[in-house]
């Protein structure tokens, strides 16, 4: 029997696959690439996980791979051209919660205390005493109930933040938050948090969900945070309001144009810190990315159920 063939959507550095050796062919593409070489894998390894390409040049009909594993949280560069086809999907699940449920935790402390504030004023010579806010006793609402969205609730929990984890649907008794409560119930939960924090998947239901009425309806000394899709937020709508103190500030670390460009206005909005989606990349990160694929091959070498299977109608890995 020959060995599975393991197509890598390349991406530079490449993934360390030596784990394969004698057990896959592992093959390489490029954008350009793509098409002509995905008839012929049984595996596809989106290690590019921010480009576009598998969606252009997924095969309508005909041989094509029999799992898709991509190397990020979000599937929506895949939907929804996959989801007719019986090929399997996975996602990086797991290995991206912590880091970016720490560096929320480090941007709130740094709004909280004005941080950037004190940076400026360093650079400025100048010795201005001010009193900054205390994080404990504040409250936090988190849209989004996976893994990321509960490690950001748990550690700000953490600082002493008054957590509401918002997911699809209303669940009582969880065990670290009380009640997730419903999407439709976060308008009502806007106006008491001091921070709200969009953790979501991509999907039809949370394109376009931080708009100007979610801004108008946030305490006016509120701060927003969005480490989910770029497009969750309509991005004129942000600018506005941060410019006419709708808000009181906002970090975005996702953006509906990445790269961001050097001319885009975004760079000098008042009140707004943009970081370039690097949340969850921390020292190791794609050494973690590989490693999870490799063990997922086991299973899948195995005949055994793959870890972290997406369901394509929801766009998410559905919690267990």
């Amino acid at each position: 029997m020959s060995e599975p063939r393991v197509l890598v959507l390349d991406a530079d550095p490449l993934p360390d696959l030596s784990r394969l050796a004698g057990r896959a062919e592992v093959l390489h593409a490029d954008e350009h690439t793509l098409a002509a070489r995905l008839p012929h894998a049984d595996v596809l390894l989106v290690w590019h996980f921010t480009s576009d390409a598998v969606k252009s040049a997924w095969p309508g009909g005909g041989p094509r791979p029999a799992w898709v594993h991509t190397a990020s949280a979000g599937v929506d560069r895949l939907l929804p051209e996959l989801a007719g086809s019986n090929t399997v999907i996975t996602n990086a699940r797991g290995v991206f919660d912590q880091p970016i449920a720490e560096y929320v935790a480090g941007l709130v402390v740094a709004m909280a205390k004005d941080f950037a504030g004190t940076w400026e004023l360093q650079r400025e010579h100048r010795w201005r005493h001010r009193e900054t806010k205390r994080v404990a006793g504040t409250r936090a609402v988190v849209v989004g109930s996976g893994p990321i969205g509960r490690a950001i609730g748990r550690t700000l929990q953490a600082l002493g933040v008054t957590v509401e984890l918002v997911g699809r649907r209303e669940r009582g008794g969880d065990p670290e938050f009380g009640t997730v409560r419903a999407a439709d119930a976060l308008h009502g939960l806007l106006p008491e948090a001091d921070w709200v924090v969009c953790a979501a998947p991509l999907t039809a239901a949370t394109v376009g969900l931080f708009d100007a009425d979610a801004f108008a309806r946030m305490n006016p000394a509120a701060h927003f945070v969005n480490i989910g899709r770029g497009r969750h937020v309509v991005t004129a709508d942000l600018v506005d309001a941060l410019r006419r103190g709708v808000i009181r500030g906002a970090a975005v670390d996702v953006l509906d144009e990445e790269p961001l460009p050097p001319g885009s206005p975004l760079w000098d909005v008042p009140g707004l810190l943009v970081s370039p989606h690097m949340s969850g990349d921390t020292l190791g990160w794609r050494d973690d990315l590989a490693v999870q694929f490799c063990d997922n091959f086991d299973r899948w070498a195995a005949g055994e159920p793959l870890l972290n299977v997406v369901d394509k109608e929801l766009g998410y890995v559905p919690a267990t």
